[in-house]
């Protein structure tokens, strides 16, 4: 099955980068102003892109401050059961993140399409944790 791999280092420590993908006040900062999140195994996560886009994610593990796993239960088709895995070491620089959005289908143009914009959203996470502004999808913006 075809997956999605990102991988970067973030000049912060593991513990700040585990917080700004597994609480709602961290996945606002990053990924989506629309971000519901509870950092809770077993709770579900959705994030909100305007009109456009409604994910909904069960959080299937958080082992602090290293692991995050989410499974999409409702947004696009091509979504549906796909996987999500930010897995974090430290490093030199601080912390080494491995990105995975995996279980995909097939390859089509709206995989390549995510791949583009997981890319995006990786240097926002890494912005917001090292500067404490990311680049979030704003939903006031039309």
């Amino acid at each position: 099955m075809p997956e999605i791999r990102h991988y970067l280092t973030i000049q912060a420590p593991v513990d700040k980068v585990f917080r700004a993908i597994s609480t709602q006040d961290g996945l606002r900062g990053w990924w989506t102003d629309g971000a519901t999140a509870e950092p809770k195994e077993g709770t579900h996560a959705e994030f909100r892109f305007g009109d456009r886009y409604h994910n909904k994610m069960l959080v299937r593990r958080l082992d602090s401050p290293k692991r995050v796993e989410w499974e999409c239960l409702m947004g696009d088709e091509e979504w549906m059961g796909t996987t999500f895995v930010f897995e974090l070491e430290p490093h030199a620089e601080g912390t080494a993140v491995r990105f995975e959005h995996g279980k995909w289908r097939k390859m089509t143009d709206f995989f390549a399409s995510c791949n583009y914009n997981w890319g995006y959203y990786m240097r926002s996470l890494k912005l917001f944790c090292e500067t404490g502004q990311g680049t979030p999808f704003d939903s006031s913006e039309k």
